[in-house]
């Protein structure tokens, strides 16, 4: 199992500032992961909350099974210790993703607290870093 977890204002996709975010909404971006999971013969399970209590309780789910996640945490990258923590206790893998590239943006966005726990970090390839996040924990299997 793998999960596919999405933070504030991600279900806004499509409507979101598009000249930053691209038009693909937040179904889109689901159906991208689902049909990459069946390619690459995965399991996901695909959610997104603007509740930061739901999104810890996903990754204490995640920690318990062991599960590998792929989160795209959204606001809460910048200042969120407790989202942090949280993925501090996987013990699967953690790939940090971003639709936009922080670095180009505004100043506060240039620092992730979670990209010191994570695996690795996609930013600024739009909904494509989710399909490259599934490709890269299907192609290492569960090399840790």
């Amino acid at each position: 199992m793998i999960y596919v977890l999405n933070g504030p204002n991600i279900g806004r996709l499509g409507t979101r500032e598009p000249h930053i975010y691209g038009s693909a909404t937040y179904a889109d971006l689901v159906q991208i992961c689902q049909d990459a999971a069946k390619r690459l013969d995965l399991e996901v399970r695909v959610r997104q909350t603007d509740a930061e209590y739901e999104m810890i309780c996903w990754l204490h789910e995640a920690v318990d099974e062991g599960a590998d996640v792929v989160l795209n945490p959204g606001g809460w990258t910048h200042y969120n210790i407790a989202i942090r923590d949280a993925c501090a206790l996987l013990g699967g893998r953690l790939i940090e993703v971003h639709i936009s590239n922080i670095h180009k943006r505004e100043e506060f966005r240039h620092k992730s607290v979670i990209t010191g726990v994570a695996t690795g970090v996609i930013a600024g390839l739009g909904v494509d870093g989710y399909r490259l996040a599934l490709e890269h924990l299907a192609q290492v299997g569960d090399a840790r």
